[in-house]
């Protein structure tokens, strides 16, 4: 069916969409329901970082206070604070702590964090308990291990999650090291499943993947811009042009999940002959769209690389 027969009070229904969103969830009700009792720490408080955390307090996996983020500059954590979590300036602190390690500094730093927490580093026991989820971009197991050579066989699973899992929507592959447990694994996939979809795939592959999951909310944010950007400029009001952008690519991505549809299956169903979509669609094509995406999921796949061997050398 093309968009030019489409009818009904598309304003009416994102505005009452979007109210719906912003109802709050029960914190209360998921505080008591707190799934895991290890305490979770985060090497690094950033953006990636307060998506998985805030998003496992969301979803009820652990209580606020579970949690433990580090970061150089205690000003920008007070997020983690805001939500009732506990903040430090010393990363050994969360080595020291937590059982349950992200890795979320940048990879270029990945050297120096791991020389500081190793000069104040005082062998535990314990050690060869904690788990260490990485998720650098391009940084491999065998790197990580490297850098962190003073906690003997160091259970590490490399991880790219994304953004979206503070709402429960995340999309992240995983690949465990050599020491890790099948419980190891188990229980990180409960983690990150519970926070969207998971899935264990060869560590070789991880960069490809990340060029899409890790990447690609930055290109649909994009895309939900410059769609509202148009409605904008046919008199849309902004707010609104955005709600139903979003909503849209929301209902669409859902559409292809649960029908299992080809893409192109369902974008025919959307083409009328001689309608308004074909003629969009050809715009579309004209632009090279197709050839965009593609040299982006490429570009991206290969600057991972990179990054991995910048701090292999």
């Amino acid at each position: 069916m093309d968009c030019d027969s489409q009818s009904g009070s598309l304003v009416a229904d994102s505005e009452d969409n979007s109210r719906r969103s912003r109802e709050p969830e029960d914190t209360e009700q998921e505080e008591t329901m707190a799934k895991f009792d290890e305490r979770i720490g985060f090497l690094g408080g950033g953006n990636m970082a307060f998506a998985i955390g805030s998003g496992m307090v969301n979803r009820g996996l652990v209580k606020p206070s579970q949690i433990l983020a580090s970061g150089p500059h205690l000003e920008n954590l007070i997020r983690w604070k805001d939500i009732g979590s506990e903040i430090t300036a010393d990363n050994e602190d969360v080595i020291i702590k937590c059982d349950i390690i992200f890795i979320c500094v940048k990879p270029h730093i990945l050297e120096k964090c791991a020389a500081e927490i190793q000069r104040k580093h005082i062998r535990s026991i314990r050690d060869s308990d904690k788990l260490f989820v990485s998720v650098m971009a391009g940084i491999s197991i065998d790197v990580i291990e490297k850098h962190f050579y003073f906690i003997p066989q160091l259970k590490i699973i490399r991880s790219m999650p994304n953004t979206p899992m503070q709402v429960g929507e995340g999309c992240t592959v995983f690949s465990p090291g050599r020491y890790v447990t099948q419980h190891d694994v188990e229980k990180i996939n409960t983690i990150l499943n519970s926070l969207g979809t998971a899935q264990e795939v060869p560590e070789k592959m991880i960069n490809a993947f990340s060029a899409i999951t890790g990447c690609g909310p930055a290109y649909i944010y994009t895309i939900i811009e410059a769609l509202a950007d148009g409605g904008v400029k046919q008199g849309i009001p902004k707010q609104t042009a955005l709600q139903v952008a979003a909503q849209m690519v929301y209902g669409t991505a859902k559409t292809v999940l649960e029908t299992g549809k080809h893409p192109a299956v369902l974008r025919d169903e959307v083409c009328s002959p001689g309608g308004s979509t074909i003629a969009a669609v050809h715009e579309l094509e004209k632009g090279g769209i197709r050839n965009i995406f593609i040299n982006a999921v490429e570009r991206a796949t290969v600057r991972s690389e990179e990054l991995g061997q910048s701090n292999a050398d």
